[in-house]
């Protein structure tokens, strides 16, 4: 099984989790709990109307996540004319936003996060040089830089 394979896998599980599915037996009740999650919002919309949020999440991966989610629950993500790319709007439930929809993304975000940066280490690694850490700090300009 690839990495990629592992890492569909492991999404569709924290899906499953947060759907409601209690076991890995749900699988085959994949597509109820996805109907689930939308009746639940279509709930919590009619006590508590959906309203304007503003998300700005400058990650293109991490944003690109964010908007197959929204769109995932049928919200429609936008963006006013002269906001940064780095901007989503959405009109969400308050409570849908808090108890499903943003959890959900972290934990989806964090697994996605560790896998680019897992694979991005290995990669350059191999393909550039060993050493991929990050720069080191220096106490002044000009200090601590290796002679010429």
């Amino acid at each position: 099984m690839s990495n990629e394979q592992r890492l569909i896998e492991k999404l569709q599980s924290i899906e499953r989790l947060h759907a409601g599915a209690a076991t890995l037996g749900e699988q085959s009740a994949a597509a109820h709990a996805l109907e689930r999650m939308r009746q639940r919002l279509a709930e919590l919309s009619a006590a508590d109307p959906p309203i304007e949020h503003r998300f700005s999440i400058g990650d293109p991966w991490s944003r690109r996540l964010f908007l197959a989610l929204l769109r995932r629950y049928a919200i429609q993500p936008y963006r006013y004319p002269r906001q940064r790319s780095t901007t989503v709007m959405a009109r969400i439930p308050r409570r849908f936003l808090d108890e499903t929809l943003w959890p959900e993304f972290q934990e989806l975000n964090t697994t996605l996060v560790s896998y680019l940066d897992e694979v991005t280490t290995r990669v350059v690694s191999e393909g550039v040089h060993a050493d991929s850490s990050e720069a080191s700090v220096v106490a002044e300009l000009g200090t601590g830089l290796p002679a010429a």
